[in-house]
Parts: structure tokens; sequence; C-alpha cells
């Protein structure tokens, strides 16, 4: 039975409130072909029949067999008590907590959430989160020109290519103009900047996992007058130095390291942090800790330049969410594991990455590591990217993030390891790199 909301009689009075003959007239400016084009769908289902097709399609999603999946999503331990909190039905069903006097829990979780955010990127003021790593990015690249008044931001070609597509669909329309800073060959090579530049973005680890000298970098674009924004994956600050110590103004990403399951790609959360100075600049919400009328502490929204909250025109941003479980998720995981547990799941991602190296190289393969890496390197391979990966795949094994051509290292994959990762993992790999031919001959020759 189909539900109908309006009856024949609603429909007339509205049409003649508008002056319209018909609803077919309201489109009439739409293409006549679009407006009731041909649908090629099967058949309808049964609920039986529906719950089983969703089970077959559901079944292709395997995330069985060793994983060496990386390129911005990890696979990592998480504690069973992240998901059994984060879950509760008084966290999923919350929205924004416009309402401090019955949202004390939900915001104080947020509030909690920007102090693990703010210890370890070593910056001053996170706020509630952001959608994901790329657009909290794009976001950053604004920020960069409102405090600056300038109209030009440069681009490592090491952050994540993505990211950097996102970035170019926020500024291109506002007529901000974007320089690419190339690597050299792994990491970011000297700036040349003007006194044009907003901004530098620089991603660390970088897309293809290796470290850039972020130190350098930041004093490079301080000197030129531009912010620093450091993209960086957060659970490498359990070990690599924050950005705040480095000098980065921003610090962004995506936090799906922290706490999240790959889920075939999302949902994840962003973060941004930034010092003191650019608070009044800041995007999204911030929750801040005040005492309520009793003088008991109490949590609330605070500083919200949003297009909700003043005009349009003013606003900081158009964002006007966030991702909250995602973000909640982290900060329960966070929680459990503790900073030395967060050390631990870091280093185990360092000295996994690293064995698969040295056991790649030992087999007659060709790594680069001629730079450092975090849990991320390049191999070469002798068969285009996508076709090793789906070799791999059909043998059960998940690896080989495709290097985009713009990096000119021909066919190569990025290939990622956790604390998740074991020597049997490794080992196949290994065998199955060497059976779908992915050894170049020059690393043959080499060996």
């Amino acid at each position: 039975m189909r539900y109908h909301p309006h009856t024949p009689e609603d429909e007339r009075r509205a049409l003649e409130t508008v002056g319209a003959g018909s609803i077919e007239e309201l489109f009439a400016d739409l293409p006549a072909e679009l407006r009731d084009p041909d649908v090629d769908l099967p058949p309808g289902m049964d609920e039986a029949a529906l719950l089983e097709h969703m089970r077959a399609l559901a079944e292709k999603n395997s995330t069985r067999g060793p994983d060496f999946l990386g390129g911005g999503i990890r696979r990592h331990f998480i504690p069973s008590v992240t998901p059994h909190l984060a879950l509760q039905s008084e966290f999923v069903t919350a929205y924004t907590p416009y309402q401090p006097e019955v949202s004390q829990g939900i915001l104080q979780a947020t509030f909690e959430y920007q102090t693990m955010m703010c210890e370890l990127t070593g910056l001053d003021v996170s706020n509630a989160s952001m959608y994901d790593g790329a657009s909290a990015t794009a976001e950053a690249a604004l920020l960069a020109v409102r405090h600056t008044g300038r109209d030009r931001v440069v681009v490592s070609r090491g952050v994540h290519p993505e990211t950097r597509a996102v970035i170019e669909t926020y500024l291109r329309p506002l007529g901000v103009s974007i320089d690419v800073a190339e690597l050299s060959p792994l990491t970011t090579a000297g700036l040349d900047l003007s006194d044009e530049v907003a901004g530098v973005i620089v991603q660390q680890p970088n897309f293809l996992g290796y470290l850039e000298e972020m130190r350098r970098l930041t004093d490079e674009a301080h000197a030129a007058g531009a912010l620093m924004v450091a993209v960086v994956d957060p659970l490498s600050l359990a070990l690599l130095t924050p950005p705040g110590a480095y000098g980065a103004d921003v610090a962004v990403g995506d936090g799906q390291t922290l706490g999240n399951p790959p889920a075939f790609g999302g949902p994840t959360f962003g973060f941004m942090v930034v010092r003191q100075e650019l608070l009044r600049q800041f995007p999204g919400r911030i929750v801040g800790q005040t005492t309520d009328v009793d003088g008991k502490r109490a949590f609330v929204l605070t500083l919200q330049a949003r297009e909700q909250h003043i005009r349009r025109s003013k606003a900081k941003s158009n964002i006007c969410t966030n991702h909250q479980l995602t973000a909640l998720m982290a900060t329960i995981n966070v929680a459990a594991l503790g900073p030395e547990g967060l050390r631990q799941v870091a280093a185990g991602s360092v000295e996994r990455a690293h064995a698969l190296a040295q056991r790649l190289a030992a087999a007659g393969f060709a790594p680069l590591a001629g730079s450092r890496f975090f849990a991320e390197f390049v191999l070469p391979v002798a068969l285009p990217a996508e076709e090793v990966r789906s070799a791999l795949a059909r043998r059960g094994v998940h690896a080989g993030v495709p290097v985009p051509e713009e990096y000119g290292l021909g066919d190569a994959v990025v290939l990622a390891a956790t604390e998740r990762v074991s020597d049997d993992d490794i080992d196949a790999l290994v065998r199955a790199l060497d059976e779908v031919g992915a050894k170049r001959p020059e690393a043959v020759a080499r060996g």
C-alpha cells in the first residue's frame, strides 16, 4: 500500500495558490528526458528474500585475511570497551547538544575529546570534531586566508591526492590560488614562498608514508608570514614530535586511526586544533567549561562563529555539525589505552612496517626505504598497481594502494603494516607478490 500525505483536494488547493494547472506544469522547465526517465529496477522482494539478498551483498565485503591496506585508513587494535560504551543509546541518539541543561553527558565527553586532541597535538584549542580529514584541511586553508588576508596557498604533493582535490573544490570558487610543492623524491623539497602565501599545508607522515622535515618547513612558512597547517596521523603523535612543538599553527587530519574500524572507508571524523591566537577564526563548534547558577561545573557550547549563529556573510564556516559518535569512539579508545597503550600501538606499527620492508628486501623486492617512514612505504611493482591489488585480493591478501602517476614512481603501491600484522601475514604477502609476478626485473638482478 502506498502512503500519500496529500489528498487530491490538498493538491488542487496548492496548485490554485501558485497558479499552476497541474503538478506536471510545475516541472515544465526541466528537460523532458529528465522528468520521468525509465528506471530499470527489478521487481520488489518480500522481507525474507530481501534479507537474503542483503546478506549476499554483505558477504562480498571480505575482512578476513592478511591486511596491508593504508593510504589514509588502517586497521588497528580497538579494545572491546570502545564500541560497547560508544554504542550506548545515550550516545547513538544524541545530536547537537543545544540545550546544555539536558546534555551534560555528551558535552562533557566532547570536552574530554577536545582536551585529548590538544594534548596529542601540543596546540591550544580543539573544536568538537569535523566531517573528515579532507574537509578539515580545506577549512584550515580557508582559516589561513582569513587570518592573513592573502589569497595563495601552497600544498605539498605529499598531502593525500583526495585531500588536495577537496582543497581545490573549496578554494577555487573563492579565487584563492593553489600552488603544489613538489617532492624530492619522497619528501617535500624546499619551499619558494612569496609574500602572497597565506598558508603552507604539509602532511606528516605524507601520503607515501614518509616523514617530512616539519620544523624546517614550518620555519620557511613563518619566514614568509604564512601559517603552517600540519596534516597529521593522530596515532603517530604518540611517537613523533607534535605539531605544537615544531611551531605549526594548525593541526588537522582524520581520526580513524584513534579508534574507528576501517568500515570500508568510513565514517570516520576530522579534527582541527589551533593555537590560541586563531581561536576567533575557528570553524565548527567548541564545548567550554563553566559553572552553573549553583556554582557547579557545567559544560556549554561556546564561541560558535557558524552561519547558524551569525549572518552568513560573516560566518567563519558553514560547517553546522560534527561527527560526534566517531569522535566519541576515539575519546573512549584513547582513554582505554592510556598514553602507554597508545605508544605501544604506534610503536607496534613502526616495528611491523619496518619488518615488512626488510622481509621484502630479503625476498628480492626493492621497497623505497631511503627516507624514514612510520607505518607505510612504497613498493615498486612490475605490473600495473591496480592489477597487483586485484590479484592479491583473489589470493585473500588485502594490500597495495596504487601510487598515482603524478608521483613519477611508475607502477608502485603503498603498503601499510600495523601492530596487528603477524610474521605469517608478512610471509603470505611475499608469497602472493611472487605468485602474481610483481617483482621488478631490476630488483631481481640486484638480488
